[in-house]
C-alpha cells in the first residue's frame, strides 16, 4: 500500500511539473530544441527546434486542448475584399472552410530579432488544398463573376514567408510571447482550382470558366493572393496564439530576457 501511494505521489508530482497553474502552461517540452539567441548558431538552432514545434503540433501536444485538429485545418468564415485595379475586383466570401496540409511544414529558416524579439520564418508547404462553401461577385479580367458554390483549390510547393510581431510577457516565473500580430507573402509553382455554379447554372460556361483558371493558374493566383494570405494569417495567428501562451518562449531562446529586463520597467502610476 505504501509503495502504491508513493507511485501516485510521483506521478501527480511529474503532472504538476509538466503542467502548471490554472492558467495551465508546459514546463518540460523535451521535444523542442534550446537554442541561445546569442551563438553564432542560434539560426541554424532556432530552425530545428520550430521544425520540431510543428511536428510535434501534428501529432497534438498533450495538454494544448484549445487547438482541434491542425491538419486539416477549419475555418469558420473568411471575407474580402479586392479591388487594386481595372483588371480584379472581386468580394469573396468562403464559409466552412477545411484547409489540408499544415502537417507537411518544412521549415527553411527561422530568425528571431533581438531588438523586440519578432520573428521572420520561412516554410513551404508541398501541397496545400482548401475546400470550402464560396460566394463570388466581381470580374478577373473581363470574365464577370456572381455565383454560390463549392470551392476547391490544390496549391503546389507553396513557400511561405512570415513575419511575425510579439510582445513578452511573465507567467509563473517564465517568460512567453504574446504573438499580437503576422504577415505572410507566399509564391508557388501552381494552381488548381474548380468552383462549381459559377453562373448560376450555365455549366457549358462554367466548364469553360474554370479551364481558363487551370490555364491561367498565375493571374488567378494573383486575384486571389489576399484570400489565401489571410486564410494562411488567420490559421497560423489562432495556432501561434495559443502555442506561444502554452509555452513558455524560455524553452525555445533559452536567454531571452524578461520583459523588464526589455522594456524597461514600468513607472509607478502618480498617486
Amino acid at each position: 500500500m505504501g509503495l502504491l501511494l508513493e507511485q501516485i505521489s510521483l506521478l501527480v508530482a511529474l503532472a504538476i511539473c509538466v503542467v502548471r497553474g490554472d492558467d495551465g502552461f508546459l514546463t518540460e517540452p523535451h521535444y523542442i530544441k534550446e537554442c541561445r539567441i546569442a551563438d553564432k548558431d542560434f539560426v541554424n538552432c532556432s530552425t530545428h527546434s520550430i521544425q520540431q514545434l510543428f511536428d510535434k503540433l501534428n501529432d497534438g501536444i498533450p495538454g494544448l486542448t484549445s487547438i482541434k485538429s491542425f491538419d486539416p485545418f477549419y475555418l469558420n468564415r473568411i471575407r474580402i475584399t479586392q479591388g487594386n485595379s481595372n483588371a480584379i475586383n472581386l468580394k469573396v466570401e468562403l464559409a466552412n472552410v477545411k484547409i489540408i496540409g499544415f502537417g507537411h511544414t518544412h521549415v527553411l529558416e527561422s530568425q528571431v530579432f533581438k531588438k523586440d524579439y519578432s520573428w521572420k520564418t520561412t516554410f513551404t508547404l508541398p501541397v496545400m488544398k482548401l475546400q470550402g462553401e464560396y460566394s463570388l461577385f466581381g470580374r478577373i479580367l473581363l470574365i464577370p463573376l456572381n455565383g454560390k458554390g463549392q470551392v476547391f483549390l490544390d496549391a503546389e510547393n507553396m513557400t511561405v514567408t512570415m513575419h511575425t510581431k510579439t510582445r513578452l510577457y511573465s507567467k509563473g516565473g517564465f517568460t512567453f510571447y504574446n504573438v499580437t500580430s503576422l504577415h505572410v507573402d507566399f509564391k508557388m509553382d501552381g494552381l488548381k482550382s474548380y468552383f462549381s455554379n459559377l453562373f448560376n447554372g450555365n455549366k457549358q460556361l462554367e466548364d469553360s470558366t474554370n479551364k481558363f483558371f487551370n490555364d491561367n493558374w498565375r493571374m488567378l493566383a494573383d486575384a486571389l493572393y489576399t484570400v489565401i494570405t489571410q486564410t494562411i494569417e488567420d490559421i497560423l495567428l489562432d495556432v501561434l496564439k495559443k502555442i506561444f501562451h502554452f509555452i513558455p518562449a524560455n524553452y525555445f531562446v533559452s536567454d531571452i530576457p524578461t520583459p523588464e529586463q526589455l522594456y524597461g520597467r514600468a513607472k509607478p502610476k502618480p498617486k
